[in-house]
Parts: structure tokens; C-alpha cells; sequence
């Protein structure tokens, strides 16, 4: 289903499965092995929480989502913003987390990417450089699982041919083939070649109400990074009525760039190799009592 749906947007595509690589070698770095066992999906808060106008007081602990998604322990993967309680600032939160388990202490490999006070560009540091907790604000869509080696689904995708990023071609396929039925996936991804649109949010939340996509993409701070990008994509082909985000990818580097990914922007010469699995459970934490479509690209 995947490769004939990425075909149909890139030049070159195949899909196979093959055993997970060991995702504690580079790039990925990661403190689990793999993204196998018991794998689900989690969407926390939501957009509504960041704008029209941002909800600082929602924070959420990555260790008590795996608690409250029946898998303590898990090994979390995703994309979500950052506690502006413990950073003081708004932020990007790439969230690579081995929470705690009864046995072992969580491990935090996380990645923060903000605005530069120098020089207004993107700063990407390890959340455990500076930072012990495993908290997170507002709004977060994390691909969960127990980190175990495994068979997983490669995918490879070349030069693109079409208008829809590669997260959105996975997506949009799986909602054409499975139609009403959802289905989720999580993993991680690497641009191994070109360059990508990439967003980071300020570090002051907006005082004036963003009503509008307009308003937001005003408001956020573009920026065209360089490959490698290790991104980390939470998918569901179509929302069955929880108000969910059915795509969110943020992305970090080994060269000091990341963010939240948007498309690449060097169609002729992007490669694209990803390690996704699909996702037995969807839980809906914390899901916002008002909402609204904007924001959500």
C-alpha cells in the first residue's frame, strides 16, 4: 500500500520489512534498540492549548503518559512543544524518552530546538544537558512502544514528483486505501540528502490571539536546514472523532538544526529512509473542551 502510494510522489520508492537497525547507533543515538513491542499512539493536549492564546499551565510528565497508556517503561519517540515552566521560554520538544520503569530511571534524549537569542537562528541542544525532568507543555503526539529490537516497515522514497511532503504521502495513502478504518504509525526517519522547511516558535508566546493560519505562520520563525534530519513522524490516516493531530514530525541533527519538519525543499535531489511501525492503540490524553482546525499544519 505504502510503496504504491509513494510512487505515485516520487521518483523512486520501495517498501519492505526488514529487522529494526539498532537504534542506539548513529544517527539515531537513541537510548532504546528498536520500536517494536506493544506499539501506540498517544495525542496530549493539542493546538487549542498553544493559540488563539497559549495555556502555560498545562504540563504534562512523559513518564506518567506511559503510565496512563498501560506501558510504563516505554521507550517514546514524537513531537510536541516543551514545558515553558522549566525552560521558561516556549521551545520545540523533540522527545526521544526511556521512561522509568520500577527497575531503571528514566533516560532523556531528548532534543529542544529554539530561537538563538544571538543571532536569531536555530539553537538545538540535548534536553539533558541542562534539564533532569521529563516534562513537556501544551501539546504532544508521541509513537510509544517497549523499544525492542524486531521486524519493522523500510521505507526509502528519491526525488520527489509530487506536491505532498513525505509524511503527508504516507498519510494520505493509508487514508485512501483503509478508508473509515484508522490507522496509526510511529518511528523515525532520516533526510539523508537536500534540504528542508523546517519551523521553530518563538520563545515568547504570541500576547495577540492567533485566530488564523495566517496568524500562526506569522508568528513562527522559518528556516531551510541541511541534511542529515532524524525525524520522528506520529501518523494516523484519519481522525475517528478525538480531535486528533494526524500528523506531527519534529526532526534534530548532528550539526546543530531541527525543528518542526514542513517538506524538503530540494525535490530533485531528497532521499528518504524510514523505519515505521504500525500502531496497535490510540490514546487520547488531556483532549481540549474548545477547539478549532488552526494551526495544525
Amino acid at each position: 500500500v505504502l510503496q504504491k502510494g509513494l510512487k505515485e510522489n516520487f521518483a523512486d520508492a520501495q517498501v519492505s520489512v526488514v529487522d529494526c537497525p539498532d537504534l542506539t547507533q548513529e544517527p539515531f543515538n537513541f537510548p532504546a534498540k528498536g520500536i517494536c513491542g506493544k506499539p501506540r499512539i498517544a495525542d496530549v493536549g493539542g493546538v487549542p492549548y498553544l493559540i488563539p492564546i497559549a495555556q502555560k499551565e498545562k504540563v504534562y510528565d512523559l513518564n506518567t503518559v506511559a503510565k496512563d497508556i498501560e506501558l510504563p517503561g516505554a521507550f517514546i519517540l514524537g513531537a510536541g512543544a516543551v514545558s515553558s515552566k522549566v525552560l521558561g521560554i516556549n521551545a520545540e520538544l523533540i522527545p526521544i524518552v526511556q521512561t522509568k520503569s520500577e527497575k531503571k530511571p528514566a533516560v532523556n534524549g531528548s532534543y529542544v530546538a529554539q530561537i538563538n537569542p544571538a543571532d536569531k537562528g536555530c539553537l538545538l541542544e540535548k534536553y539533558s544537558s541542562k534539564y533532569t525532568d521529563c516534562e513537556f507543555g501544551l501539546l504532544a503526539n508521541l509513537y510509544a512502544s517497549e523499544g525492542q529490537p524486531g521486524k519493522v516497515i523500510e521505507v526509502k522514497a528519491n526525488g520527489r514528483t509530487g506536491e505532498l511532503n513525505f509524511v503527508s504521502c504516507l498519510r494520505q495513502t493509508l487514508e485512501k486505501h483503509y478508508g473509515e478504518k484508522p490507522v496509526g504509525m510511529g518511528g523515525t526517519f532520516i533526510i539523508q540528502k537536500g534540504k528542508a522547511k523546517i519551523h521553530i516558535m518563538p520563545p515568547e508566546f504570541s500576547a495577540c490571539p492567533l485566530n488564523t493560519d495566517e496568524d500562526v505562520n506569522n508568528w513562527l520563525k522559518f528556516f531551510e536546514m541541511k541534511a542529515p534530519l532524524i525525524c520522528q513522524p506520529v501518523i494516523v490516516s484519519r481522525d475517528p472523532g478525538f480531535d486528533l493531530r494526524v500528523e506531527h514530525t519534529h526532526c534534530f541533527s548532528h550539526h546543530g538544526e531541527g525543528g518542526h519538519y514542513h517538506q524538503d525543499t530540494s525535490p530533485d535531489s531528497v532521499q528518504y529512509l524510514g523505519y515505521l511501525q504500525p500502531a496497535e492503540l490510540l490514546f487520547r490524553i488531556d483532549r481540549p473542551q474548545e477547539t478549532h482546525l488552526v494551526g495544525r499544519d
